[in-house]
């Protein structure tokens, strides 16, 4: 018999809750990362995670040849992109280059892995 694991609304709550003290820490730790408030960062941790879930899978495959040529490398690039789309739908949530939203996904990405291991 198959185990299929369900969530409930509570913890999908604390992940995000947890995303966004990522993405608040990371607002402190790089320049250009800039978020207003932790609510800002709550809204900007779902934002980038529905940006991430829909749109991320269809630009690896559509840059999948570029991305083996430089090994990987664009992808740090896509992330940064990511970053950028969300912080063009959000008001309270700014990057200002894409030096930024590239450093800023890799940084959000450390830090999120980090806290999702010691807090959740």
């Amino acid at each position: 018999m198959q185990s299929t694991e369900t969530h409930s609304l509570f913890y999908y709550l604390i992940y995000w809750t947890v995303s966004a003290l990522a993405v608040f820490i990371t607002a402190k730790v790089i320049p250009g990362f800039k978020v207003r408030g932790f609510w800002a960062a709550f809204i900007a941790a779902v934002v980038i995670a529905l940006v991430n879930t829909v749109i991320w899978p269809i630009l690896i495959l559509l840059t999948l040849p570029i991305n083996i040529l430089t090994l990987g490398l664009l992808t740090f690039v896509i992330n940064g992109a990511i970053i950028k789309m969300a912080a063009a739908i959000l008001e309270d949530f700014e990057v200002k280059s894409w030096w930024s939203a590239i450093f800023g996904a890799l940084a959000l990405s450390i830090i999120n892995a980090f806290l999702h291991l010691v807090l959740v």
